[in-house]
């Protein structure tokens, strides 16, 4: 039953936390010595960001994808916030061990402890590093492959631990510069999602 739990909540909010974390991120300023070391010095000094976002959750009981528009936004050092307006607002917030579901429709709210939930929390704190520049946190969790150069990268995560790579099976994350393009989450049961950042402000 623990397990169930745990997936069920992965699946709600797993997908949008790593996608807020690393579409608020930026990409090294050179190309000379750019690489996985650089990236994670520049998520550092990110002390908040906001971006807008479109996405497109690619689901096999659906025959069209859902989109999904709204906001994004971290401020340092853990507070994540995803407000989606369209099709329903509704928003999630991360801070300290606590997450906060609110259903702004229907006026209804629940907040989750983390620590009930282990592997969601191992997945928000694999975030939380990520912004903070922990390489070693970050690789803790994933084996990370950074490909491309600063005028076109890509990031790739792979999960490590067996209940994760159980729920998400890849991760990539596109780019150029220090802009963050396009994310796409894809699951082990064929699902996918597909973020794109409209605009970024900080």
């Amino acid at each position: 039953m623990s397990r169930m739990r745990d997936r069920s909540i992965t699946r709600l909010a797993g997908p949008w936390l790593l996608t807020l974390a690393l579409s608020l991120a930026t990409a090294g300023r050179a190309d000379e010595g750019w690489g996985l070391p650089e990236l994670m010095r520049e998520l550092a000094a990110v002390p908040r960001a906001q971006a807008s976002f479109v996405e497109r959750r690619y689901l096999q009981i659906l025959k069209q994808p859902l989109e999904l528009t709204g906001t994004l936004s971290y401020v340092a050092p853990g507070r994540l916030i995803k407000h989606t307006l369209t099709p329903r607002p509704e928003r999630m917030t991360v801070e300290g061990d606590r997450l906060l579901i609110e259903d702004l429709a229907k006026g209804r709210s629940r907040t989750l402890s983390l620590q009930d939930y282990p592997l969601v929390w191992a997945f928000i704190e694999s975030f939380r590093a990520t912004l903070q520049g922990d390489l070693g946190a970050l690789e803790r969790f994933y084996r990370p492959q950074l490909e491309g150069a600063r005028a076109g990268w890509k990031l790739s995560l792979e999960p490590r631990e067996r209940r994760m790579a159980a729920v998400v099976s890849a991760i990539r994350i596109s780019g150029s510069a220090d802009r963050i393009s396009q994310i796409e989450i894809e699951e082990t049961r064929g699902d996918r999602s597909v973020l794109t950042v409209i605009e970024e402000s900080r």
